[in-house]
């Protein structure tokens, strides 16, 4: 099953305590599809300007992305610069150039409309109504925004909403979003607004799952080292949904699976800068870290011999 990704196609210049890497390859759009591509075919829509690198996405190409939904147009590409602080959870935006992303209006391919999956990146709400306006009649999809969104165009990400079947956010946009301190109850808020499923990310520390009256904790995966953070919640997304497009089903016991899948995909895009560690990550890592994450939270409640029975 296809997955339609529209996002950000960017170039990245990034400061951690453990390295730095300059001008490369970066965005919503990029790190999803290194992330779900190793599940299912992908397709892109995106924008971006004259000078971007696209012959280093040959490796996106040769693993079954479809590239021809991003439009090169005059001008500068999507540009962001940060630095990380040491424990990687805060950082500081030194410099944003929107560039050809500013007057973006996704154009959905005829050959993309058909999707059975959508990942909405995170990108202003009205555009992501617009690419929904697009597209025939997709079975599941999927939507991520921020706290940029939640603030300056409320009124359309919740018609946005309306029209979502999972919305993934990080735990203080589901705070800001419900007006709600508590995350049990945030999740409650927004399923009430349209969204079945809410997955709240919380970094280094793994994903809740709110899927009807049931809750699932899947932990963050513990690495030696991690190099850079950047785009770490959009290959979750990929694997979330690649998951789930390859099972082609949403029922409780995939999406809890779907959960882990999405946080070994995000636990090694953190192991390198950029999209780089996905250029030789195969799904057999893949299968062997599930796994690892099975051993790490698998055990039996003794509960006969707890109670004397």
């Amino acid at each position: 099953m296809s997955i339609l990704c529209v996002g950000s196609v960017a170039l990245d210049s990034v400061e951690t305590p453990f390295g730095e890497a300059t001008r490369v390859l970066g965005g919503s759009a990029n790190f999803f599809a290194a992330s779900a591509s190793l599940f299912t075919s992908v397709q892109v829509v995106g924008v971006v300007g004259e000078d971007y690198p696209l012959e280093k996405l040959d490796f996106l190409r040769e693993r079954g992305v479809d590239l021809s939904g991003i439009e090169e147009r005059p001008g500068e590409s999507f540009f962001w610069a940060g630095r990380y602080h040491y424990d990687l959870n805060s950082r500081d935006t030194l410099e944003t150039r929107l560039g050809v992303f500013a007057d973006f209006k996704p154009r959905i391919p005829e050959s993309f409309r058909s999707a059975r999956h959508i990942f909405l990146g995170n990108i202003d709400p009205t555009l992501q109504l617009d690419v929904l306006n697009q597209v025939d009649d997709p079975g599941v999809v999927a939507a991520d925004t921020m706290n940029y969104w939640i603030e300056g165009a409320r009124t359309e990400l919740l018609q946005l909403l309306e029209r979502v079947d999972i919305l993934l956010v990080n735990d203080a946009e589901a705070r800001q979003l419900a007006d709600e301190p508590n995350l049990l109850k945030a999740a409650e808020w927004i399923r009430g607004r349209g969204p079945s499923v809410v997955v709240i990310k919380k970094g280094e520390h793994g994903a809740m799952l709110f899927d009807g009256d049931a809750v699932f904790f899947a932990p963050g995966y513990p690495l030696e080292q991690v190099f850079d953070p950047t785009g770490a919640g959009d290959a979750f997304a990929g694997g979330f949904l690649g998951y789930l497009a390859r099972r082609d089903r949403m029922d409780h016991e995939t999406l809890r699976r779907a959960v882990v899948f999405g946080s070994a995909t995000g636990s090694f895009a953190v192991e390198d800068f950029s999209i780089d560690r996905f250029r030789s990550l195969d799904m057999q890592q893949v299968v062997k870290r599930v796994r690892e994450f099975r051993e790490m939270t698998s055990f039996e409640a003794p509960v006969r011999e707890v109670l004397g029975v």
